[in-house]
C-alpha cells in the first residue's frame, strides 16, 4: 500500500471512502459500520477541507499501485505534544486485511516525525469491537469522555452517544 498526504483534489474520493466505511448500506459489508447507531453521512467535502486547512494537519491516504483508495486517516499534532488521530477509514470490502493496522503504524511514524509523544483518539462508547481493536494496538482508555457532536452534518444519533478518549504513549 502506498501512503501519501491527501490534497484538495483527493477530497471527493475521501468523502466517498469515509462515508462508505461508517454509514449507509455499503458500510454493513465491513465491521466498522455505525449505520445502526447513526443516520446520515459521516463527513462531507467542506469538513474534510476544513480539517486539511488546520496547521500541520494531514490526511494520509493508502492506495494500491494503480491508485485505488483503500484507506485514510486524519492526523493533527496538538500543542501539548499529542497527535490527534481521527476518521481512520478502510474501504468495507478491504477490511480485515491489515490496512487499518498499517495506517496506525504510519500515524505513529508521523507522530514521531512531528515530535509527538502520545496519540489521542475518540471512539463512540458503545463501539465495543472498535474499542477492543484499538486496545489490542496499545491504546488505553483515559477515563475522559466527550459529548458526541451535535452538528447533524456528521450524523444523526439514533440513541444518546458519547465519545471515550483513548491514548497511546509512544516509546
Amino acid at each position: 500500500m502506498l501512503l501519501t498526504p491527501a490534497t484538495a483534489a483527493d477530497i471527493p474520493a475521501l468523502v466517498t471512502l469515509v462515508n462508505s466505511a461508517y454509514r449507509g448500506e455499503v458500510s454493513t459489508q465491513g465491521w466498522t459500520t455505525e449505520a445502526h447507531l447513526l443516520d446520515g453521512q459521516r463527513t462531507d467535502a467542506a469538513a474534510l477541507l476544513e480539517l486539511l486547512a488546520a496547521p500541520e494537519a494531514t490526511i494520509l491516504q493508502g492506495t494500491t499501485p494503480t491508485g485505488e483508495l483503500l484507506g485514510s486517516v486524519y492526523l493533527h499534532p496538538e500543542p501539548d505534544g499529542v497527535l490527534y488521530l481521527g476518521m481512520l477509514s478502510v474501504a468495507p470490502t478491504q477490511q480485515g486485511q491489515g490496512i487499518g493496522k498499517h495506517l496506525l503504524e504510519a500515524a505513529e511514524a508521523f507522530a514521531r516525525q512531528t515530535a509527538c509523544t502520545r496519540i489521542r483518539i475518540t471512539v463512540i462508547s458503545v463501539r465495543t469491537e472498535l474499542l477492543a481493536w484499538y486496545e489490542r494496538h496499545g491504546y488505553h482508555r483515559t477515563g475522559a469522555t466527550e459529548a458526541f457532536p451535535t452538528d447533524t452534518r456528521f450524523g444523526i444519533p439514533r440513541q444518546p452517544l458519547e465519545l471515550l478518549v483513548l491514548e497511546k504513549e509512544l516509546s
